[in-house]
């Protein structure tokens, strides 16, 4: 599979736009109907510094987006994320290879010792792939998200890795 992934920019909005208002992509976002590409580029690419959003190209087509926010202060060993992969290319590794790559972020670029996401309970495609990476269930959020006119349970779910130990320590337990 011919797939590019790569950091958001603004040429992208439009295909953004569209995919975050693909009902599949929606249903297992947080996503509202109807988001505008005015509404999706504030949001977007007004984050700051803490924001990283990747894009995975087919084509040249927006089929897959991750969204990896590192918090500050006290919390700043932390990240949360939230993905979504294009209604018609589902079920082809586009997901995966995304997470893997933000992980890859996180992991080796931003020392994070600690990942968050929120999943719904019946996104069994989704809550299998982060289990596959190392995520595990903190807890249930009863009545979490309205969906449909539906209110669904979402999964909290981490993943635990131990800080990254100086050069110096590592240069040490070689020797």
């Amino acid at each position: 599979m011919d797939l590019t992934i790569r950091a958001a920019e603004p040429r992208d909005l439009a295909g953004l736009a569209a995919l975050m208002n693909l009902p599949g992509y929606r249903w297992g976002t947080l996503r509202l109907p109807y988001e505008s590409e005015d509404s999706a580029r504030k949001r977007l690419f007004e984050g700051g510094p803490n924001a990283t959003l990747l894009v995975a190209l087919r084509e040249g087509e927006v089929v897959g987006t991750i969204h990896l926010l590192r918090w500050t202060g006290r919390r700043s060993h932390v990240g949360m994320i939230g993905m979504g992969v294009h209604d018609d290319h589902t079920g082809r590794g586009i997901g995966r290879r995304l997470l893997e790559v933000a992980l890859d972020y996180a992991d080796n670029w931003l020392g994070l010792a600690r990942l968050e996401l929120s999943v719904n309970v019946d996104n069994t495609p989704a809550l299998r792939l982060y289990e596959s990476a190392g995520f595990e269930i903190e807890g249930r959020e009863r009545q979490s998200i309205l969906r449909d006119g539906v209110l669904v349970d979402a999964f909290t779910m981490s993943r635990l890795r131990a800080p990254p130990r100086p050069a110096s320590d590592q240069t040490s337990a070689e020797a």
